[in-house]
């Protein structure tokens, strides 16, 4: 028997659930946790309570409140959908009741628009003497990238030294605005610096200045862009004979304009201000107010 508790109910989470609920052979009994229980409790609707077995309300931001809950399901595995700030909580909260780890990010701090696995990184000597797993990135990108630059690596390749991972959406969401995943995290990603690994150390670009027109598959040219994205650092560290790897995604002149204005007139930062007496975050603000992602 296995036994999975998902936190998280967001895009990414919804795609999961479905997926797992569709498997099980591999989950038998599947859990929700969410801050907001009416998002799980739609997708135990949808899915049927004879896979989602149960749905429970937490704030990953305390990992007691995570262990709680880990206590009340007893589960094998914990899928961490949530926020990327949350990852270190839940981390903590798998380790003090030990089960293992999966997900799909990497940890960013709140106040701060800057991911890398160093933090993530910190605890590998804590679940290795716990005897438990701790998989990290586990999604489309970092994940199946990772997995793809694995096989290339073991079967077609004597060495690795050039690497570029191409990130295209083919599709159209009719949406004059509007990110593929979480928004907050969407914006903050490609808002910040630019980065790429070459001949042993790491160079930085000003966000979206390096373009490239590449043509894909069934797809066609599209205007790619050099970012930051955290599979290149852990690819480069298990993969040393890489001389340069580099990241590229996609963007529509309209997605563009789009965000130069709202960066322009400051709503994608990240540094709350005072609205009618209250602190509120200028990019949570605009990501309540774009189209959900699971919508598109």
């Amino acid at each position: 028997m296995s036994r999975v508790l998902i936190i998280g109910a967001g895009g990414v989470a919804a795609v999961t659930i479905k997926k797992c609920a569709r498997l099980p052979e591999l989950f038998d009994e599947i859990y929700l946790a969410s801050r907001t229980v009416s998002k799980c409790e739609a997708l135990q609707k949808e899915v049927g309570i004879d896979r989602v077995k149960g749905v429970f309300a937490v704030d990953a931001d305390h990992a007691s409140e995570v262990v709680t809950v880990i206590n009340q399901v007893k589960p094998d595995l914990v899928v961490n959908l949530a926020l990327p700030y949350q990852d270190l909580a839940i981390m903590d909260a798998c380790l003090e009741t030990g089960v293992d780890y999966l997900d799909t990010a990497n940890y960013e701090p709140k106040d701060v628009a800057k991911f890398e696995y160093s933090w993530q990184w910190a605890y590998q000597d804590k679940f290795e003497k716990a005897g438990l797993m701790a998989l990290l990135g586990s999604g489309f990108d970092p994940g199946v990238t990772n997995v793809y630059t694995a096989y290339a690596a073991k079967h077609y390749f004597d060495e690795i030294h050039y690497l570029d991972i191409v990130d295209c959406n083919g599709g159209d969401h009719g949406q004059a605005f509007a990110t593929n995943f979480n928004p907050e995290i969407n914006i903050r990603e490609i808002t910040q610096r630019g980065r790429f690994f070459e001949n042993g150390e790491w160079k930085e670009t000003e966000p979206l200045s390096v373009r490239e027109d590449l043509a894909y598959q069934n797809i066609g040219v599209r205007a790619s862009y050099l970012m930051f994205h955290e599979e290149l650092e852990s690819i480069v560290k298990h993969f040393p004979t890489i001389k340069r790897a580099r990241f590229w995604m996609t963007f529509g002149d309209a997605y563009l304009t789009h965000l130069k204005v709202l960066e322009g007139i400051g709503m994608t930062s990240i540094e709350p201000i005072n609205f009618q007496g209250q602190q509120i975050v200028p990019l949570e603000f605009l990501k309540a107010v774009l189209p959900d992602p699971g919508s598109l």
